[in-house]
């Protein structure tokens, strides 16, 4: 796994959100800048807790010029459901065949009760609207992920 670092360019990508409508990273810049974060699987316990928590950050996240885009490789069905049952306001993107996650560096092997398997790692990347990474969070407890993100854009801008 070779996650990119602040200072390189995100990929671009255009992904199916929960409402099966095309979204892509470039369009998003021309307005705002993107935190683009990565969870492994919607509707569990940990991924639940970060989205709810930047669903009730979301005024704070555009008042500093962010929005949110959260990935993973669930289908658009399944992060419909998502957006339903936790009233999320932000787009979830169907990143079925894990490419894009590959690209930033965050699909690789995981451990969970001794067995070992391949899957998204939790981290996030906030992009500025020049395209280059500006930050990536890779250090935070899910409850804390919007905190995180909140601190780093109050003092760095």
């Amino acid at each position: 796994m070779n996650t990119l670092k602040a200072g390189d360019t995100a990929p671009d990508f255009t992904l199916l959100n929960q409402k099966e409508q095309p979204v892509s990273l470039s369009e998003t810049l021309k307005t705002h800048k993107a935190l683009v974060y990565f969870y492994p699987k919607a509707l569990t316990p940990g991924c639940t807790t970060q989205a709810c928590s930047l669903r009730d950050t979301k005024q704070e996240l555009e008042d500093l010029n962010t929005v949110v885009l959260g990935l993973s490789p669930d289908a658009p069905e399944k992060l419909e459901k998502f957006t339903q049952k936790h009233e999320l306001n932000f787009d979830l993107l169907s990143d079925l065949d894990h490419k894009v996650a590959d690209a930033f560096g965050v699909w690789g092997l995981k451990k969970f009760m001794g067995k070992e398997y391949d899957g998204i790692h939790r981290i996030s990347f906030l992009v500025n609207q020049d395209g280059k990474i500006a930050h990536v969070f890779d250090k935070f407890k899910t409850k804390d992920h919007h905190d995180v993100v909140l601190d780093y854009l109050k003092n760095n801008g």
